[in-house]
């Protein structure tokens, strides 16, 4: 990585799942740098979603690597979800043309609920399987399956996670890490926002500020595209062998089918 920049520069690790950003520091210069970033990166900054693109650089083994401004900036709270702006952002987002034409460049096709649960049947083991609470979403999922068709689909993050919300020092709100995005339902982002952050007498408000009216059909489909990703997140934590978290998503769903 070094001979990307210079020796003058000191480059570590910026933490994260993967292991492929890192920092790089000159005197008072600073850039984030990551290796192989979603391929619509430059989509992403010039619509002012992410934080500016400066460069990207292919080396010697193929691997892409990006470089970002450094901004000095903080993760949003689980409190401050529903904040007007970002449903603003989120809205801003789901109605980019671009980052559709984008994304479909790159291969990618619509992700219909049907695809969904056949990912979980095929990603879930029996353990997960056995577990009476996943056997009952498992219903509710096929059972809803034919009232929660999309009416609209856009470029969704896939992880709205507030960790993935930065506000840097003038007030500017990005969404970063697009690694999962797809082509899907805006529910599916909207659903676990809500579900996740924002209490349920709040809904209608932030909706507003989104753009859209709650409806039942609204809400079913929030619901749906939420019960799918607490299977998932059992399986996933169950597969890092972090038990604490596999029963957390148990009850969540538990919670949320009662």
């Amino acid at each position: 990585m070094e001979h990307l920049l210079g020796e003058e520069w000191k480059i570590t690790p910026a933490g994260g799942a993967t292991g492929d950003a890192y920092i790089a520091q000159h005197g008072e210069q600073k850039l984030f740098l990551k290796r192989n970033s979603s391929p619509f990166l430059a989509v992403l900054s010039a619509e002012g979603i992410v934080p500016k693109l400066l460069w990207t650089k292919r080396i010697a083994n193929g691997d892409v690597i990006s470089a970002q401004h450094w901004l000095s900036s903080r993760k949003l709270e689980p409190e401050e979800m529903n904040k007007e702006q970002v449903a603003s952002v989120l809205k801003k987002i789901h109605s980019s043309q671009a980052l559709v034409e984008m994304i479909k460049r790159l291969g990618k096709e619509p992700l219909h609920p049907q695809e969904i649960l056949k990912h979980i049947k095929a990603m879930i083991d029996e353990d997960i399987k056995s577990s009476p609470i996943v056997q009952k979403g498992l219903h509710y999922l096929y059972q809803s399956l034919p009232d929660i068709e999309p009416t609209e689909l856009a470029v969704c993050h896939c992880d709205v996670n507030h960790n993935n919300w930065l506000e840097s020092q003038d007030n500017q709100l990005y969404l970063i890490d697009w690694d999962g995005a797809v082509i899907a339902d805006p529910a599916l982002d909207i659903g676990m926002l809500l579900h996740w952050y924002v209490p349920k007498q709040e809904w209608h408000d932030w909706l507003l500020q989104y753009g859209m009216e709650v409806n039942e059909n609204l809400l079913n489909r929030m619901k749906w595209y939420v019960a799918a990703q607490a299977i998932i997140s059992m399986q996933w934590y169950k597969n890092k062998q972090k038990l604490v978290e596999t029963e957390y998503w148990e009850r969540y769903l538990e919670m949320l089918l009662s």
